[in-house]
């Protein structure tokens, strides 16, 4: 079993979500352990709340879920991307996007 390190982020690890297929990324949360371990024991992405200090599951009420198709775990065994197919109708973000990440910046230069 892999094993993530917690202890940098007051017991937490950023995860990643990711579009298995196109790469797309669709959002970030985060895992204690038991949102990890229940990840593992599933095969849907699990998360835990920061603002409502409890465990959930990407999809509970919207049917939007999130099955796990493979894991890469980073260098510092601090990070995890979840590699995930859309169930449901595709729509990850609480908004109704596809995606978290649908909102362009503005005012930054790129060379």
């Amino acid at each position: 079993m892999t094993t993530l390190n917690f202890t940098k982020l007051d017991g937490l690890v950023p995860a990643v979500v990711q579009d298995h297929r196109s790469g797309e990324v669709l959002m970030v949360g985060f895992m204690n352990d038991e949102a990890w371990r229940v990840t593992q024991q599933t095969g849907y992405v699990t998360f835990f709340s920061r603002t409502r200090n409890t465990l959930w599951t990407k999809g509970e009420s919207s049917g939007n879920r999130l099955a796990v198709r493979d894991v890469l775990i980073d260098c510092d065994e601090d990070t995890v991307l979840v590699k995930a197919e859309r169930l449901g109708d595709g729509n990850v973000c609480h908004t109704g996007e596809r995606t978290c990440f649908f909102r362009q910046a503005e005012g930054i230069t790129i060379p």
